[in-house]
């Protein structure tokens, strides 16, 4: 499923690439020019090839079309096609060309098919000299055989003379440049003239002097090609019945037979009938009946010339069996002998065992053990009788595809009898050759592609006419114009609608002016709603578009126009050329003489011709909005006028605060708070109660209610005490901060230090004198175990006493307790 999904994606993109590329040859802007350019390189290159055939024929090159059509066909894409591969043949590619019907081959792919047919031609053999014969193999296209020894091995030029000819492109693709110089056929002693060409050489131009067919004209100069004349003169050689001349033109070749009519006997004179004079002798249906020598006897023979011969019994006459001879009258039977017949039957193995007789022997009838046809099965049986057994042949013929299914088959099966029926290559014949192995052969038809108006031709294989372009015709197309144009844009010969024409419409609008865009007189649209589907099952059809003739546009000339509330003037199609709304808003000064009206550019109808241009009309909106003067500092309410020009009148309403340490709610009249200055706007904010904030000691603030934060020196009594904890004392919290006091340690403290610090110390001393001890002992017991086997025995029987643990680490122990009691009796 991969390899199949990973294929299916391959031909998916080479698809698509096909067409991309088709659409752009399709569509490029420089593809005309591309082939003006390489057909002028083409006429050059075929006019260098014939320069010498038409020096010798002054100018005539009537007789080298076909010469000129494969050639051709050698210059355009495509047009040159391997039937075998069904591939175009290019430039660079080893080619090899049937001397026959002169049809160009990839070299790989003949040498292929000259492979493929000789083993299918030695497949079916099994004689023992078919390595001594050489078999032929068939041109693909048509039929010509070529020995086995004939199969190209190597790339040649189309005359042969020079093998890998190089890539010019100034000569035909394959040809070497170099005078052709092969005999012409039917051979006449002369040699092409032309450059190394394909397909087949022209007619022989030289001028030779020859007379006409019956010799009685005068010798006359002629072209080789057509030194073969008649004089028109009666030919008036005598005709074979010897009594009229022929009466034709002066004719080649052997006159006709004498179409006239006389009357003639038959062979033996008994009968006379009207018959061409072509045919005078004929025989008669009657039997001779002439009497025979012997007197007894009459001739039996039909109709015949000359003498009918001796009695047929006459002579030394033979039994039946033929083995004794008898000397009888022809009117006496020959008797029989007596002998067995002994003649061998129709069987070849066993002999007639009845005595002489006359007549067909009897059939075999002796029973004999046969074996059947396919040497399967035995039976006793009459031998006049074929034995075939009901067993059919599963072998597969030489076709390699069909069984041969015949009854009692004797090994040597019949080659199949069922026709191919493959579609070829070019999927529109069928092959009607035999079932065979292999691949068919390619269709040998060629099909003409023509273009539109059929002067340009090219022949293809059959099964190309499907992929290859038609040829470009040079002929300008001759189709009126279908639009209200008396003329259409010249174009060249193509297929299908015209293009488009692009040509000005000019026709006159209602406006005056003319209509610009391009001719939209068959333009194609799209139709919807024409097919409605039967179900959900069915596909949907690709939209329909037909051709129509659509109305002139709109008239696009731009002309100025203002705009409704005179605020631009912009240009404007004529179609729509009016007084517009520039979408802006209207601006104009109303009569609160604080807003601007808010519409959209609008109509405005001034009330006279004094007035200002930017004074709002009738038209204009009312002013509903509040007052939006602004206030006095620190006041939140709004005017409670509607919006009026002027001053606003003084606020008298209750502000609702909350003091400066945010506890309590004061209503203070807004006109005194807005009024006031900054000490009198403190007085009215306090609370007159205590701050409740908290100092950065710790403390709480002792000022009234009051704004900002508060003052830094705080009053309050704490205790203090000196670094070992043991003196205190109570100071203002304010100086503690400041670092102005502090309290230092008296005698007792220093000497309560001095002991702890000697109990430090002794409780290390004794951990290092431990420690010691413990490697000192440690090194005791390597040095020990270094002395020889006679110390180790010696100490085994010693007995070491080991210290407790209360005995090791006593010290260590009891010396800090006592510390610990020293420090508390001291405390």
């Amino acid at each position: 499923e991969l390899s199949s999904q990973k294929k299916f994606d391959e031909i998916k993109k080479a698809n698509q690439a096909a067409a991309k590329k088709l659409v752009e040859d399709q569509f490029s802007s420089s593809s005309e020019d591309d082939e003006e350019d390489a057909e002028v390189k083409q006429g050059k290159i075929l006019a260098k090839t014939f320069t010498i055939y038409t020096s010798q024929t002054d100018g005539d090159a009537s007789e080298l079309e076909r010469t000129r059509q494969y050639m051709n066909e050698a210059f355009q894409s495509g047009a040159m096609t391997c039937l075998i591969c069904i591939a175009s043949v290019k430039r660079n590619q080893a080619v090899w060309s049937c001397c026959g019907c002169f049809c160009i081959f990839h070299l790989v792919c003949i040498q292929k098919w000259a492979k493929d047919s000789l083993f299918l031609v030695s497949s079916p053999l099994t004689d023992d000299d078919f390595g001594k014969k050489d078999y032929p193999w068939p041109c693909p296209k048509c039929r010509f055989e070529y020995k086995r020894s004939e199969t190209p091995s190597r790339y040649y030029c189309y005359c042969g003379k020079v093998e890998n000819p190089t890539l010019d492109p100034w000569l035909v693709p394959h040809s070497c440049g170099q005078i052709c110089e092969r005999e012409f056929k039917p051979s006449c002693g002369h040699k092409c003239l032309l450059l190394c060409h394909p397909g087949p050489c022209p007619p022989c131009p030289k001028m030779v002097t020859t007379t006409c067919h019956c010799k009685k004209a005068k010798p006359v100069p002629r072209r080789c090609s057509a030194k073969e004349w008649s004089c028109r003169l009666p030919c008036g050689r005598t005709l074979l019945c010897g009594q009229h001349a022929c009466e034709n033109s002066c004719h080649t070749g052997d006159c006709q037979p004498c179409p006239r009519v006389s009357k003639q006997r038959c062979i033996c004179g008994r009968q006379t009938a009207e018959r061409l004079c072509a045919s005078p002798q004929w025989q008669c249906d009657q039997v001779c009946g002439k009497p025979l020598p012997c007197g007894n006897h009459t001739c039996e023979q039909v109709c015949h010339a000359g003498p009918c011969g001796d009695c047929p019994r006459s002579g030394k006459r033979s039994c039946p069996c033929e083995k004794s001879k008898f000397t009888l009258p022809c009117t006496e039977d020959v008797p029989t002998c007596g002998d067995s017949c002994d003649k061998v039957l129709e069987c070849g193995i066993h002999k007639c065992s009845q005595r002489c007789h006359r007549g067909p022997c009897e059939i075999c009838r002796q029973e004999v053990e046969k074996q059947c046809r396919c040497g399967k099965h035995t039976k006793r049986m009459p031998c006049h009788k074929p034995y075939l057994c009901e067993t059919k042949c599963t072998k597969i013929r030489d076709c390699q595809k069909h069984q041969c299914r015949r009854k009692c088959c004797s090994g040597n099966c019949p080659p199949c009898d069922q026709i191919c029926g493959r579609t070829l290559g070019c999927r529109n014949h069928k092959c009607p050759s035999g079932c065979h192995r292999g691949s068919c052969n390619p269709c040998p038809e060629t099909v003409d592609v023509k273009c539109n108006c059929g002067k340009t031709v090219i022949k293809v294989p059959c099964g190309r006419e499907r992929t290859i372009k038609p040829p470009k015709c040079k002929q300008l197309c001759s189709r009126p114009p279908t639009c209200h144009h008396s003329t259409q844009e010249k174009h060249y010969c193509h297929f299908g609608r015209c293009p488009p024409c692009r040509q000005s419409c000019q026709k006159t609008l209602t406006c005056g002016h003319l209509c610009p865009v391009s001719c939209h007189d068959e333009a194609l649209v799209k139709q919807t709603g024409l097919h409605q589907s039967a179900g959900p099952w069915e596909q949907p059809s690709e939209p329909a578009f037909i051709q129509t003739a659509l109305p002139c546009p709109p008239c696009e000339v731009p002309i100025p126009v203002e705009c409704l509330g005179q605020h631009e003037v912009s240009s404007l199609p004529c179609h729509s050329a009016n007084p517009y709304s520039c979408k802006r808003l209207c601006g104009r000064l109303l009569d609160c003489q604080n807003h601007t009206c808010m519409k959209e550019c609008h109509l405005v109808t001034k009330l006279n011709s004094s007035a200002d241009g930017k004074k709002a009309g009738p038209e204009c909106s009312q002013c509903e909005e509040e007052c939006t003067k602004s206030r006095p500092s620190g006041c939140p309410h709004r005017c409670v006028l509607p919006c009026h020009p002027g001053d606003c009148p003084s606020c008298l309403q209750m502000l609702k605060i909350k003091c400066h340490c945010k506890l309590s709610v004061l209503y203070i009249e807004c006109l005194k708070l807005t009024c006031a200055d900054l000490k009198e706007k403190e007085l009215l904010i306090s609370c007159k109660n205590q701050c409740p904030k908290e100092l950065p000691c710790g403390h709480r603030c002792k000022e009234i209610c009051h704004s900002g934060s508060c003052p830094l020196n705080c009053s309050q009594k704490v205790k203090l005490r000196c670094v070992c904890k043991r003196l205190k004392k109570e100071i203002q919290c304010s100086k503690i901060q400041e670092g102005q006091v502090s309290l230092e340690c008296d005698a007792l403290c220093k000497e309560m230090k001095r002991k702890a610090s000697e109990i430090k110390e002794a409780e290390a001393k004794a951990a290092i004198e431990e420690e010691k001890r413990r490697q000192q002992a440690e090194l005791e017991a390597f040095e020990n175990r270094l002395k020889g086997r006679r110390k180790n025995k010696r100490r085994k029987d010693e007995v070491e006493v080991e210290q407790s643990s209360w005995q090791k680490y006593k010290n260590l122990i009891m010396l800090p307790m006592f510390g610990v009691a020293v420090v508390m009796v001291a405390w």
